[in-house]
């Protein structure tokens, strides 16, 4: 005799993909904290400094663009690394609504410090390189199909 599956079972917390992906967030965010705080970043300073290391002076719009984050959230955090140094802000010439992004020399140095950090986050993770490549693979295509999808 077959059992139905309880509906109340859709709706607890550890059956929920997103609660799987927020509290993995969390804790990466927090194995990420005591690498970033030796190079005086944030988390999120350190996703910024990581799309200017790719590619040098962006607009806040491209940067905005690239981490899927609000513009206004973005500039705040942006004027937090200009005071530090590692990055300046200028008005563009041909539109001065446009801000041009540019690493520093410190910012570029900064690039050099974290060079370590993926290999350490891989440890963190307990699994192998291809395991992990994997699974980013996998939430980058869903990433894709939930911005498809609004």
């Amino acid at each position: 005799m077959s059992k139905n599956p309880d509906p109340c079972q859709s709706l607890m917390l550890d059956n929920q993909l997103c609660f799987a992906l927020h509290s993995t967030s969390l804790l990466m965010t927090k194995v990420y904290k005591p690498l970033l705080q030796a190079l005086g970043l944030t988390y999120p300073q350190y996703l910024a400094m990581m799309v200017l290391w790719e590619e040098d002076g962006l607009t806040v719009g491209e940067i905005s663009n690239r981490l899927l984050t609000d513009p206004g959230s973005l500039t705040p955090l942006l004027k937090r690394l200009e005071a530090e140094g590692v990055l300046s802000r200028t008005r563009s010439r041909e539109d001065e609504r446009v801000v041009v992004v540019e690493l520093t020399d410190a910012g570029r140095a900064l690039q050099e410090k974290a060079m370590g950090i993926p290999q350490c986050i891989l440890g963190a993770s307990g699994l192998e390189l291809d395991q992990l490549r994997k699974l980013q693979a996998d939430l980058i295509a869903l990433r894709g199909n939930l911005q498809n999808a609004i």
